[in-house]
């Protein structure tokens, strides 16, 4: 199938924001062949101290100020901006932080000095770098996106923003910030929260920023940042309804197209009062309940257990936990509910934000289950079968060491009679040994250490050593006295020593003594355990971190990889991809489920997912695609789904069963969900026109293939926001992208299908016209 492709130039064409706008693109239809890319003063991107020092030095009289026009209008700082847009790739010159191509890069798309300028006399054009996408439904709703000029304006305002408030959030804020992600927040909440009595979580619902509540995100914003340029550019980029934010929804922190990279940091700035608040609430609930010393505690055989509130926030998403009665969570509820309604001005689903015991209900968070347990169900004791097989691997590993023996004992005896025997052959057809170096000192070595290794294993056994104690102890007549009075006293005591040295080294009664010592303490110590752990359950309480293991499994079943029957099935749709990239799709999916969820008590069931229902998947995809069977596709590709590159050598890209065996908790900071591997393909298409410059972001390389679009939603006909039909909490790809035609180099396309780059990563507003 062949067909025509046409770009269009964006620059030229420019309508009005939400107007009908068929097939476009945002790069320049004829760059520029040589930018200007020598200056007196070459631009250069700065580090991360450079630029915090550089806002720092706007700051006076606890106030910010000509953030605008003195850092982000920059070209140094626009260029940090383009580099940190920059997905790097291998053997590429950008991954230099102050490399030239960069900037050559950057130049071929707009003028940086000239942007700078634009910013700093207020002339810079925010409506003129906004696309609408126009949705592939009649009732759909259209998505406007940033060029990539305005991406650079926005990752700059991000940079700066994150300077000026990091270091202002407090510690359960989570989410938009570095170190501080999902992983991260579930690790508190496993490691610091301790006996969780009643919990709940504040669920919003659907509602997007109107004019109310950007008019209170730029007041709080005014409270550090005297700049009027500075928000009004903010403004304005709501206005344009390319920066947006909607609560209740699924899509922030996803990595979706839909979701702008400064809005994460904008929802906790206009949190940070909520958050303020509570933290307030926690100090003063510590003062009224002090923490006594355990010493007094255990002496008094009392179990005090002060009451605590604990809260996690990650971007919408909040959850509060107390150790007190259910009167004190519904006092906290009910005031964070009037703060978040009245404060804030936002819509709070009063019906699914309830109160749960949490010790008998489980309740939902970052796409994640909690319960509060005893801590014998997270560290459980070992089993009568485990302990079992315990003392079987440890019989087998006494044989293996006693064969290990007998072959080093047998060994040494060759040599031994070896060496005497050439030493002995020596000595008879000469008078001596003429050597050219001296080899005494080694050989005392070597013998020392056998005769130290024989002497340790002498000692080690009770029975040689019983019975050579009693060989030399038992029926001796020189311990009759009699018989003593009538000898030397040199030799009476002479047979003293030896009695006393074979007493000390060979007598069983002290080895025996020793033994039965460490016996007693490793069951005292057995006991103590099984004390504390009989406590522990009676008196703490610690949270389980589950996954949804029923919703991974109608995901599974909804995208196509299982049946009706549960069983592993082919997907049709991606039979038109080389076998590589179905292999990295498929890899691409397994490894976002294993990165999200290898924090989880039952990871071993998501293991279950990804190693059989998706591997088969793959394996049967394959089948299908090149008309043979299983078997013989495992034949082909092993179950570790190999494949050789051109030059021969063997690649393998699908997590192995080994591999998946070994994962466990790889504490990582913000996995991105699965929800955009998951819900998106890109099929590759086949053209008869000259290649276009890849879409990522500033990558020039020209040897592009192009993708369409194909979304799990359009597929299925399915509306994500009906969560009868949809998976609740799976996020979707916002529709107006669906069938776009995107191309990408052979890096980029790679990273796509294995999961580490998503739409977000591109420039979506430069696909190209399909006719």
């Amino acid at each position: 199938m062949l067909i025509h492709l046409r770009r269009i130039n964006p620059f030229e064409f420019r309508p009005p924001i939400l107007s009908s706008l068929k097939l476009f693109s945002t790069l320049l239809q004829n760059p520029s062949p040589h930018p200007k890319t020598q200056t007196q003063n070459p631009t250069k991107t700065l580090t991360k101290p450079q630029l915090k020092a550089l806002v720092l030095s706007q700051y006076s009289h606890g106030n910010f100020s000509n953030l605008l026009s003195n850092v982000i209008a920059l070209p140094h700082v626009l260029l940090t901006a383009c580099q940190n847009l920059t997905t790097p790739q291998p053997n590429n010159a950008l991954n230099s932080p102050d490399s030239q191509s960069l900037l050559d890069s950057v130049s071929r798309r707009f003028d940086i000095e000239e942007m700078g300028r634009e910013l700093c006399e207020d002339r810079f054009d925010v409506e003129g770098c906004c696309v609408t996408m126009v949705s592939s439904r009649k009732k759909g709703e259209n998505l406007v996106l940033p060029n990539l000029k305005l991406k650079v304006l926005i990752e700059a305002i991000r940079m700066v923003l994150e300077i000026v408030y990091d270091e202002r959030f407090l510690t359960f804020s989570y989410g938009g910030r570095v170190g501080m992600g999902r992983h991260t927040a579930i690790r508190y909440l496993k490691n610091s929260v301790e006996n969780p009595s009643w919990w709940f979580s504040v669920t919003f619902d659907r509602e997007k920023f109107d004019d109310r509540h950007v008019n209170k995100l730029c007041l709080f914003i005014e409270e550090k940042i005297k700049d009027g340029f500075f928000i009004g550019i903010i403004k304005r980029l709501f206005e344009c309804e390319v920066v947006g934010i909607e609560l209740g929804g699924c899509y922030l922190g996803r990595g979706f197209p839909q979701e702008s990279r400064l809005s994460s940091i904008l929802i906790n700035i206009y949190f940070n009062g909520f958050d303020k608040e509570i933290q307030d609430m926690r100090l003063r609930k510590s003062q009224e309940n002090p923490k006594f010393e355990s010493e007094l505690v255990s002496m008094s055989r009392m179990f005090y257990k002060p009451v605590k509130m604990f809260v996690v926030r990650y971007l919408d998403e909040i959850l509060v936990i107390t150790s007190g009665s259910k009167m004190l969570t519904m006092d906290l509820k009910n005031w964070a509910l009037k703060y978040l309604e009245g404060s804030l001005e936002l819509k709070v689903d009063r019906m699914k934000t309830a109160i749960h015991s949490a010790v008998s209900e489980n309740i939902s968070f970052l796409g994640m289950e909690l319960q509060a347990i005893p801590p014998s169900v997270l560290h459980p004791p070992m089993t009568e079968k485990a302990m079992r097989a315990r003392k079987k691997y440890l019989r087998q590993k006494e044989v293996r060491a006693l064969e290990l023996k007998n072959a080093r004992e047998r060994n040494r005896k060759k040599l031994g009679m070896k060496i005497l025997q050439h030493v002995f052959k020596k000595s008879k057809q000469s008078d001596g040994f003429k050597f050219e170096f001296q080899i005494e000192n080694e050989v005392r070595e070597i013998f020392t250490t056998w005769a130290d290794e024989v002497v340790q294993n002498f000692l080690g056994s009770l029975e040689e050593r019983w019975e050579w104690h009693r060989k030399l102890t038992a029926g001796d007549f020189l311990s009759l006295r009699h018989i003593r009075d009538q000898l030397p006293q040199e030799l009476v005591d002479a047979y003293d020593k030896f009695q006393e040295q074979v007493d000390k080294y060979l007598s069983p009664v002290q080895a025996r003594k020793a033994l039965e010592k460490e016996e007693r303490r490793a069951e005292e110590e057995e006991e103590r355990k099984y004390a504390k752990r009989t406590v522990d359950d009676l008196t703490r309480l610690c949270v389980k971190v589950d996954a949804p293991i029923e919703l991974v499994r109608k995901a599974v079943k909804m995208a196509g990889f299982t049946n009706s029957m549960g069983r592993p099935r082919p997907i049709k749709l991606l039979i038109a991809l080389e076998d590589t990239d179905i292999i990295k799709w498929y890899a691409g999916v397994g490894r976002r489920w294993l990165d999200f969820f290898c924090c989880c008590h039952n990871f071993k069931m998501v293991k279950i997912v990804v190693t059989y229902h998706l591997r088969f998947s793959c394996i049967l995809t394959l089948a299908e695609k090149h008309e043979s069977t299983k078997l013989e596709a495992i034949k082909q590709y092993t179950k570790d789904l190999k494949v050789s590159d051109l030059n021969g050598n063997e690649e393998v890209y699908f997590p192995t069963e080994r591999e998946v065996k070994m994962m466990g908790d790889q504490n990582l900071s913000d996995p991105r969900p699965v929800d955009g591997a998951l819900s998106l393909a890109l099929i590759r298409l086949a053209y008869d026109e000259p290649s276009y410059s890849c879409i990522a972001h500033f990558c020039d390389r020209m040897d592009t293939v192009f993708y369409r679009v194909q979304l799990l939603q359009n597929r299925l006909n399915v509306n994500p926001s009906v969560e009868e039909k949809w998976v609740s909490g799976m996020g979707a790809i916002h529709e107006s992208l669906n069938r776009k035609c995107l191309p990408l180099c052979s890096d980029h396309i790679n990273n796509f299908y294995t999961g580490k780059l998503t739409l977000q990563d591109i420039d979506c507003t430069s696909f190209v016209d399909v006719d």
